[in-house]
């Protein structure tokens, strides 16, 4: 028997009607149909409580319900604020898992994904992307805008391992 694989959604804006953005929909729906692939996938959706509704993890969890996912392939991870925080989260929730560990998200977004939760000891690769919903320069601003984001993230990494501490002054696990 092998490990049960895990895949992280990384969450997206939330709409102020409560509904799941473009974006968040599109992550949710290229995650499940990737999960349907694996045998018996465990399925985290990340994301706390923006600006408007219920927490982004909430909502993808009743839109991966709505695909046809069962609860009990849904672990909700709702405290991460932002992709650095969630990564860590995830890390923490995912501490001695033995399958593989999958990164859902934009593929703007993926190389961050996947490299922050290596950062923190996983073991993990990206899923297959949604398709594009911006237009050609608008990927290009995202793409720049990660560019920009990563070095960033894996410096705040290094900080916490050498200090013992995450950037907003927790100490490690």
């Amino acid at each position: 028997m092998t490990a049960r694989p895990a895949i992280i959604i990384f969450g997206a804006a939330v709409r102020p009607d409560g509904g799941p953005s473009l974006t968040l929909r599109r992550r949710v729906k290229a995650a499940a149909a990737f999960g349907a692939t694996l045998a018996d996938p465990l399925y985290i959706p990340t994301g706390a409580q923006g600006r408007h509704g219920p927490p982004e993890a909430e909502v993808m969890a009743r839109l991966l319900q709505d695909l046809g996912v069962p609860g009990e392939a849904i672990r909700q991870e709702p405290s991460g604020t932002d992709t650095l925080s969630s990564a860590r989260a995830c890390a923490r929730l995912l501490r001695g898992h033995e399958g593989p560990v999958w990164a859902a998200s934009s593929g703007y977004h993926l190389p961050r994904c996947v490299a922050l939760l290596r950062a923190f000891g996983l073991p993990a690769r990206a899923a297959p992307a949604p398709e594009a919903a911006h237009g050609f320069l608008d990927r290009w601003w995202w793409r720049a805008r990660e560019g920009a984001a990563l070095p960033y993230d894996l410096a705040l990494v290094l900080w916490e391992r050498a200090t013992g501490h995450a950037p907003e002054g927790r100490p490690r696990d």
